[in-house]
């Protein structure tokens, strides 16, 4: 096999025309190539790429709504900071906390104002969703004063108050210290939780079932793989139903009740999936009768291990379609 190098000039293979200034400009930059030390921030860009869970994008899209919802670093985060001096420390899993700073779950703005209104607020919020509603019969061509559809703006208005109610609720009440010391550590699964929410895109329906196990958490499919300590399982569909109760994007919605489990459980590892039917790809658009999205949210040990992961989605039967 013939290998195409270049080698240097010797002193028998050349003339001193040729030899001097060529062989030292080679020289002088094969010792430059081979002199080039990296710098001290890129060999420590290249280090925490290799190991993957030195600094790692958030799984929340968008940052904390109010400045006061900025979690606080954690003691293990700023151990590793006072010890390597990175001040800017390691990268969140999730930036805003499941608990804000005025006890409610992620709320969106107005939320501690619809939560804290009179009742005279309250009627004047029912009038205004109403006469939203009634406009919108107008807009479409029908007549809101027909029979049929007299009382429809207050029941809508009714309706959509109900289908977002999850904005005035939090995690802490729900579960309400439902947390039990058993020394339990192996995978724990709840399947086939019904979910009902709605699109924020469309404001229209999308349904399904979530699996969760959190060593043992599973919406839709909820599972959670314990470190000592179980959650009473029927606050796994509670939390699913407090975070569908708002306007949502499914894949957020996977993403908040697998957090949700985490932060309040502290469990070694949670798995949620989740399986839905979508109206606005059903009723309208590409119409798609028999389309399904599937999201998950894999955290903690079932995230880093192979195994437990393969074994989770196993037993939620993913693994056998």
């Amino acid at each position: 096999m013939v290998h195409s190098t270049a080698s240097l000039p010797t002193g028998h293979e050349t003339d001193s025309s040729h030899s001097s200034p060529n062989v030292l400009g080679t020289l002088n930059c094969t010792s430059k190539r081979k002199l080039e030390v990296p710098e001290v921030g890129d060999l420590k860009k290249k280090k925490k790429k290799r190991n993957g869970h030195a600094k790692r994008r958030s799984t929340v899209s968008k940052p904390a709504r109010d400045p006061r919802d900025d979690p606080s670093p954690t003691v293990r985060g700023q151990a590793k900071r006072a010890s390597t001096g990175d001040s800017e420390g390691v990268g969140s899993r999730s930036p805003t906390p499941v608990i804000d700073f005025d006890g409610l779950s992620r709320p969106s703005r107005g939320t501690r104002e619809r939560l804290d209104e009179t009742p005279e607020e309250a009627v004047a919020r029912m009038q205004k969703l109403s006469g939203a509603v009634r406009t919108i019969l107008e807009c479409i061509g029908e007549d809101p004063d027909r029979e049929g559809l007299l009382g429809t703006p207050e029941r809508y208005a009714r309706a959509m108050l109900s289908f977002t109610k999850g904005y005035q609720e939090n995690v802490r009440d729900i579960v309400n210290n439902a947390i039990f010391h058993e020394g339990h550590n192996e995978l724990v699964i709840v399947k086939d939780i019904e979910v009902f929410s709605l699109c924020e895109h469309h404001m229209v329906p999308f349904t399904g079932k979530v699996w969760s196990s959190f060593p043992f958490l599973l919406a839709g499919l909820e599972g959670y793989i314990p470190d000592q300590d179980v959650i009473g399982i029927s606050k796994l569909p509670r939390i699913a139903d407090m975070f569908s109760k708002r306007l949502q994007i499914q894949e957020r919605l996977t993403k908040d009740v697998a957090h949700a489990v985490m932060e309040v459980l502290k469990p070694q590892g949670v798995a949620v999936v989740m399986e839905s039917s979508h109206l606005c790809m059903v009723m309208r658009g590409v119409e798609k009768t028999r389309a399904t999205t599937i999201t998950s949210c894999v955290l903690g040990c079932i995230e880093k291990r192979e195994k437990t992961r393969n074994e989770f989605f196993s037993l939620v039967g993913l693994n056998r379609r």
